[in-house]
């Protein structure tokens, strides 16, 4: 099922049929000054979706499953409450939040500017993989950050949020023996070695600076059956988790554990992030494949991160091979 941009009509509707209440389509019509054929094609898309909604003739439509959407009012206060001074947009629907926020960027929006979308229908993850954020089903957002000092200063940036990641959602999730939070180098974080949120970061700037990054966040929250069929690894959503907590909640933590650590990248560097690293890394210490993109393998036993963020790899002659993330995907070996 390929994403595609939703009529804007529909956001209303689901908001509306979000309370788990019946509305007949007569009543849906005349609130949203709609005819009822509008109404049947928008529950019709919704359908396409994965969205559940159950319709029973003489009582209307609802939603068969909870759907949370983002209080940007609850949002701002929490972030507010701990002193985090984030500028904060969002919008029913985008293609990608990172190509947004990087023209904006680019166009000179502010440091710590934000946005989120409720449905991101041609999101980019690593290695030109597709993110994508349904209605309900994940957290779609991207934070702009400045820095004074060069892009070629900004080695391990990713590594460095990739961890404040996983902190913010441990914090968030039920800790469940089954599945505990770790990252996937250099930042994928899982839950029981299931996907559970990634991250993408565009950096660009001057070489002495200033510079850039867009950090581009998505979390899978609660994705519909037809949404994890057409993924191409395994994955977990905070639903499956038994975290039952709203939006708000979920970014004021991320966003807050993410300005920390930034704090603690522009005092220290790695120092920080290398000391902390192996107790969140899913494979550290373990034998792995790392494959580049022109199709060569190589076998090795992880050993941790250099200052750069560089995974460390002992090969089979003993050796320590440094490998970037750009340049290689990692498979755990049985």
């Amino acid at each position: 099922m390929s994403a595609t941009q939703l009529s804007p009509l529909l956001f209303p509707l689901l908001r509306q049929l979000s309370d788990g209440k019946f509305h007949s389509g007569q009543a849906l019509a005349q609130h949203y000054q709609l005819s009822r054929s509008t109404v049947f094609n928008l529950i019709q898309q919704a359908d396409k979706l994965g969205l559940r909604i159950h319709a029973v003739h003489g009582r209307g439509y609802r939603l068969v499953d909870e759907m949370s959407w983002l209080d940007l009012q609850d949002l701002r206060t929490r972030l507010l409450a701990v002193g985090q001074d984030y500028l904060i947009h969002a919008q029913d629907q985008i293609d990608s939040t990172n190509s947004a926020l990087f023209a904006q960027a680019l166009a000179g929006a502010p440091h710590r500017s934000v946005l989120y979308a409720d449905y991101q229908y041609a999101g980019r993850g690593r290695r030109g993989r597709s993110w994508q954020a349904p209605p309900g089903g994940g957290l779609a957002f991207s934070v702009l950050w400045r820095f004074e000092q060069g892009v070629n200063q900004l080695s391990g940036l990713s590594v460095v949020i990739g961890l404040a990641l996983a902190r913010a959602l441990a914090q968030c999730c039920p800790a469940i023996e089954k599945l505990p939070v770790k990252i996937k180098w250099p930042n994928d974080v899982l839950a029981g070695y299931r996907k559970l949120a990634g991250v993408l970061v565009e950096a660009q700037g001057e070489m002495d600076g200033p510079s850039f990054a867009v950090i581009g966040i998505g979390v899978n929250q609660r994705l519909p059956a037809r949404f994890r069929e057409e993924i191409d690894q395994a994955v977990v959503d905070m639903d499956e988790m038994g975290a039952r907590v709203n939006r708000a909640e979920v970014m004021a933590v991320i966003l807050t554990e993410l300005s920390t650590a930034m704090a603690e990248f522009a005092r220290t560097g790695m120092r920080s992030a290398l000391q902390e690293w192996p107790r969140w890394h899913a494979h550290e210490g373990r034998q792995v494949m790392l494959r580049s993109p022109d199709g060569t393998s190589h076998g090795g036993l992880v050993s941790g991160l250099d200052q750069a963020g560089n995974l460390l790899l002992k090969m089979p002659d003993g050796s320590i091979r440094q490998f970037g993330a750009g340049e290689v995907s990692l498979r755990p070996l049985p």
